[in-house]
This record gives structure tokens, C-alpha cells and sequence, in this order.
């Protein structure tokens, strides 16, 4: 008798199934008890009080005023929970969105942010639909983490203004790093030690949930470890209860954050016209200039949060189609509130994962939070010191500087560390957008680069007959780019190491593909070695290389074992074993043993025309016989 759980699935439809699949919370609503219901409380609760630091101060690296950072951190929670897949996954405002939002609306009002929003789910819901989750892939780690240490760096150096109380304007990295240093003498005493010691502060309290105190201190452990992930939501506590009391008696040293609007923000319409600098600007023109930010900030957030779905999904595969849905909802909806884009937040998720959340319910409480403070605590917000924000920030991003994957690399393949500093570089000097284009076209030409370069090896082999022939070994498939690359290698072996007599023999065992124009090429290359004597002939070649040079109407000789080979080689040659040049012996390597080759498929003859005695490629149901000119 089968169990009751097959039972079920057998019943379910196919309806059902979907549901399923694109309403997850359909899924585990059914299962959801009181035990659940605590442990998603605690772990959304924990992820409130590190959100809403966060959101102030990525706000206000994104250029725009602190509530925006709010206004962005609760759609995604509510969107996620009927439509995640993931339960550790939490959806909000990131460092990297929040640089990439700030490269758009420098010189521009905050309508640019949200209309980069809605542009943004548009597109990931069209990459959705489409199931072009696919074009993810084509960013590797090695550019991967070239970008991400980049935009770390820019990020840090540019809360040094915040950090060091400074007030400056400034545009891309160097010349934020330039002003740093020039206004250095004008750095605030109170501003610049409360910074530094909050950094130091920071990254103590996110040692302390890693110490070792035995099981029998269960207790303090967890009570540790509370602080710990509640240390951003600690420290800027404090430094503003520090900042209301200098203030009640005295001018506060601290440059504040200020007056951060009051209440929640309204449901309205995206901005799909603005107008600033006493110019009205069209929808048209706003999409002119937020240029291919509109593509790449919905890639790179489709990026991040994939690969925390991967990184939470404990072996099990990941819906990307489900995420891309996800994530497209939560901004469409949240530019109905003035939100900035979002994404998934590692920091938030692991703090989420390590709190024990059961469901995707924990989002819920994390949402309701960030209303209530945005209902009740945005009075308070003026008090909080400008250098704790940026030194959260700074503490956040710090450990996104991936430093040490570059041993491995260059361990591994160092072909892989071009892409990566060539990432890290442009993202510095000229900007993140270019900079992730310039990496992936990069790693793209990388690979291109054995197509056209192919690896190939020429040596002359004696058969069992005793007859000599040079034997081609390539190591890549025969495309296009690569053509004339082979013929001219073929061509100089056959002169120099062939001595213009021996027959010449292209291994094909590694070639995995052609097309064709290879397909001519190699054709054409048979036709000139055949005009000084020297026939040439493919070895082993897989079925789809084969019918690739039947149907470009090759005439080239295809044999597909060791044996074959001997017996056409002494058809085509007639000849005995060539002695060698020198008058000495020469040391000839052995064939390779062909015992493992299969032929999958219509076999493949040789044909030999008694017009004009050139080889045909040919299947035993059609003969080609057309001539191809070189070209």
C-alpha cells in the first residue's frame, strides 16, 4: 500500500501543482502552527531592528532622504510572503542598489529613484515571463566578485564624508578620494572619533557571537549572540540618545541626520514626468537618462538574489522564473510608495536564517516594524549622529571585499583574475555600469579565445604497415573563428614536419562541433595539400562533426577507426615507409588506441572517385561529390 503523502500527490492536478509553484504560501499556510508562528516572530523581529538602521543609512548613500530607505524596506516583506520561495530570503534596500540609485539622481530629484523602481520590476517581470534568467549566467564569479569588491570600495570611501564630518560634493570614486584628502584638515574632531569608535564597536560586537563558551553557558551564548545581530540597531541607539542629551543641554557636536518626514508615504502613481531645474521632463526623457541602468540594475539585483536563494536553498534547487517574479512584484508595488530598487539582503538573510525563521510569515513582523517606525520614531530619527549611519555602512560592505578568492584563482586558472581586476578596475576609475559590461564582454572574448586559438599538437606516426603519416591532434571544436588559425598551423606542419610527402591526419576525437564555414575550410585545405601530394584525412570524427562536412559538400576523407586509417592511408598513398632525411633512426610515437571509439548513427564511408582520384565524404544513403574552390 502506498503512503498516504503519495496518495495525495497522485490526487493533485496539475492546477494545483501551479498554484503551488507560483503561490508558495499556498504550500505551507496548511502546515502552519504556533511553534512556527514564534519562531518567525523572533527572527522577524530581529531582522526589524537591523533593517531600519540600515534603510536610514542606505537612503542616504543613494542621495536621498532617510525615509525613502524606509519606504522601501516593507513592500518587499508583505510582496515575498505570498510569492517566495525562500523563507531566509529578505527583500529591501542594499549598498549596492542604493550606489547604483545614486549614479542615476546626481544632479537629478528623488522622482528619477522611484521611476528607476518601476523600471526595474518591469523589466525583471518581462525576464520572468520570458525565462530569461538565463542571461544570469553569463556573469561569472571571477566579474562577479570584481564588481562587488568595487562597489564596496566606492561605498567606504564615500561614507568618509559622513565619517569625518566633512561636507563636500563630489562625483564617481576619484574624486570622492581626491576631496577626502583635501579636506582632511576640515575633518570634526567629535564627528571623526564617534565614527571610529563605532567601526571598532561594530566589528567587536560581530566577533561576539563566535565565541566559544561551552554548552554550559547556553544562556549567555544566546543572549551574545542577541547583541550580536542586533548590534547596528544598538549602536545607533545609543549614539542618538547620546546626540538627544548633548542636545537638550548644549549645540550637539554631531552632525545629524535632521528631520525625517513624518507618517507613512502615499499611494500614488510612479513619477512618468518630473520636472527640476525649471525644465518639465517627459517619460521619454527620463528613461533617456537613466540609459542602461534600466537593464543593469534589474540584472544585478536578479544576481544578488538568486545566488542567496542558492546559498539558504540547503542542496535543493532554486526556482530563478519564482524569484524574478518575486523580486519584479516588490518593485512595481513599492514605486507605488516612493520606494528605491530592491533586492535581497545577504547581511539580512543570514541574520534571518541564523534567528531559526520556519516560514516566509517572519517577513510579516519585519514589515510591520518598519511601518511602525515610520509611524511613531521618525521624530527621533533627527537625533541620529551622520557618522554612526556611515559607519554601518562602511562596517556592512567591508566584508563584501572578496580578497580571498584571488589565491584560489590564481591557483586554479589564472586566466580567470583578467576578468575580475579588469571588473574591480573600470568600476573604480569609470563607473559600476560600465564596469560589469566591460567584465562580462571581457570574460566573453575569454572564451571566444580557444575557438579562435584552438590547441593543437602535430607529430608523425608510423602505422602498422610501416607506412609514415603526420598526425594533427586538435583540441578545440572547428568554428569559424578559428579556420584560418588550423589551416595555416595544417599547412606549415605539412611543409615542415610533413617534409610536403606525408599524408596528413586531423584527429577529431576532441572536436565537439563545427559549421560551415570550417567546413570549407578544411575542404579547401584538402584541396591544396591534395595539389603537392599530401592527402588529408579526418579521424574519428563525432556524428554531428561528420554530417556537418556531408552537408557543406566536403571532400574530405573520413574514417572512423585505427584500422580503416592504415587501410586508406595504403589506397591513397600506395607508398612504403619514408626513410628519414637525416639517414638516422628516428624514434616514432606510437598511433593512439581508438578501442573506445563508437559511431552513433548512419555510418560514414569513403568513397574514392575514379575521375580525378579525390577522396568524397560521404553517408551510405548520399554521395556528395561537389568541388569546393579555396578561398
Amino acid at each position: 500500500m502506498s503512503s498516504p503523502s503519495k496518495q495525495r500527490y497522485k490526487k493533485q492536478t496539475w492546477c494545483k501543482r501551479l498554484l503551488h509553484k507560483r503561490l508558495p504560501i499556498t504550500k505551507w499556510l496548511s502546515e502552519y502552527n504556533s511553534e512556527k508562528a514564534l519562531a518567525d516572530f523572533i527572527a522577524g523581529v530581529t531582522v526589524g531592528l537591523t533593517v531600519i538602521p540600515q534603510a536610514l543609512a542606505y537612503a542616504t548613500l543613494a542621495g536621498l532622504p532617510p525615509q525613502y530607505g524606509l519606504y522601501s524596506s516593507f513592500m518587499g516583506c508583505f510582496v515575498y510572503i505570498l510569492f517566495g520561495s525562500c523563507k531566509d530570503i529578505t527583500l529591501g534596500p542594499t549598498a549596492l542598489l542604493a550606489l547604483m540609485t545614486y549614479e542615476q539622481i546626481q544632479g537629478r530629484n528623488f522622482d528619477y529613484a522611484v521611476l528607476l523602481c518601476f523600471l526595474t520590476g518591469v523589466v525583471q517581470l518581462a525576464m520572468g515571463i520570458l525565462h530569461l534568467g538565463v542571461l544570469i549566467d553569463f556573469i561569472s564569479v571571477p566579474v562577479t566578485v570584481g564588481f562587488t569588491s568595487a562597489t564596496s570600495v566606492i561605498i567606504a570611501v564615500s561614507q568618509l564624508k559622513g565619517l569625518l564630518g566633512l561636507q563636500f560634493k563630489s562625483r564617481g570614486f576619484l574624486d570622492t578620494l581626491k576631496k577626502v584628502f583635501q579636506n582632511l584638515p576640515n575633518a570634526k574632531l567629535a564627528d571623526s572619533t564617534l565614527g571610529v569608535s563605532c567601526i571598532v564597536i561594530l566589528l567587536l560586537m560581530r566577533k561576539m557571537k563566535d565565541l566559544n563558551l561551552g554548552q554550559e553557558r547556553k544562556g549567555l551564548k544566546k543572549a551574545l549572540w542577541l547583541l550580536s545581530t542586533s548590534r547596528n540597531a544598538i549602536i545607533v541607539l545609543l549614539c542618538s540618545l547620546m546626540a538627544f542629551a548633548w542636545e537638550k543641554y548644549s549645540e550637539s557636536p554631531f552632525k545629524l541626520t535632521g528631520t525625517v518626514k513624518e507618517g507613512l508615504p502615499l499611494w500614488s502613481m510612479p513619477p512618468f514626468a518630473t520636472s527640476y531645474g525649471g525644465t518639465n521632463v517627459t517619460f521619454i526623457d527620463m528613461c533617456s537618462d537613466l540609459g542602461s541602468s534600466i537593464i543593469l540594475v534589474p540584472i544585478i539585483g536578479v544576481l544578488g538574489n538568486v545566488a542567496i536563494a542558492k546559498a539558504f536553498a540547503s542542496g535543493e534547487s532554486v526556482d530563478a522564473t519564482q524569484e524574478l517574479i518575486t523580486l519584479s512584484l516588490s518593485n512595481i508595488l513599492g514605486s507605488f510608495v516612493s520606494a528605491m530598487p530592491i533586492t535581497g539582503s545577504f547581511s539580512r538573510s543570514a541574520v534571518n536564517h541564523a534567528s531559526g525563521v520556519c516560514t516566509q510569515f517572519g517577513s510579516v513582523y519585519t514589515g510591520i516594524l518598519v511601518l511602525l517606525a515610520l509611524s511613531l520614531l521618525t521624530p527621533y530619527f533627527y537625533f541620529i549622529p551622520k557618522a554612526s549611519l556611515a559607519a554601518v555602512v562602511i562596517c556592512a560592505v567591508v566584508f563584501m571585499i572578496e580578497y580571498e578568492v584571488v589565491k584560489p584563482m590564481w591557483r586554479s586558472r589564472r586566466a580567470d583574475l583578467v576578468p575580475a581586476f579588469a571588473t574591480f578596475a573600470v568600476c573604480l576609475v569609470v563607473g559600476v555600469e560600465i564596469g560589469i559590461v566591460a567584465g562580462v564582454l571581457l570574460n566573453v572574448l575569454l572564451l571566444l579565445y580557444p575557438s579562435a586559438r584552438p590547441q593543437m599538437e602535430a607529430e608523425i606516426v608510423t602505422n602498422s604497415s610501416g607506412s609514415n603519416y603526420l598526425l594533427i591532434t586538435v583540441g578545440n571544436s572547428l568554428y569559424f573563428p578559428g579556420v584560418e588559425y588550423i589551416r595555416q598551423y595544417v599547412s606549415r606542419a605539412a611543409k615542415k614536419q610533413g617534409g610536403c610527402s606525408m599524408p596528413v591526419v586531423i584527429d577529431c576525437r576532441y572536436v565537439l562541433g563545427a559549421d560551415f564555414t570550417a567546413a570549407k575550410g578544411i575542404c579547401a585545405l584538402s584541396n591544396s595539400l591534395a595539389s603537392r601530394g599530401q592527402p588529408l584525412v579526418l579521424l574519428a570524427p563525432r556524428q554531428c562533426v561528420a554530417d556537418v562536412f556531408i552537408g557543406a559538400g566536403s571532400s574530405v576523407v573520413v574514417v572512423m577507426t585505427a584500422n580503416e586509417l592504415d587501410d586508406t592511408l595504403q589506397d591513397l598513398t600506395n607508398q612504403i615507409a619514408l626513410k628519414d632525411i637525416n639517414g638516422k633512426e628516428k624514434k616514432i610515437t606510437p598511433p593512439p588506441s581508438y578501442n573506445t571509439l563508437t559511431q552513433i548513427g548512419d555510418e560514414v564511408e569513403v568513397i574514392i572517385s575514379d575521375s580525378n582520384n579525390l577522396p568524397l565524404l560521404s553517408n551510405r544513403h548520399k554521395t556528395v561529390s561537389d568541388e569546393v574552390n579555396d578561398t
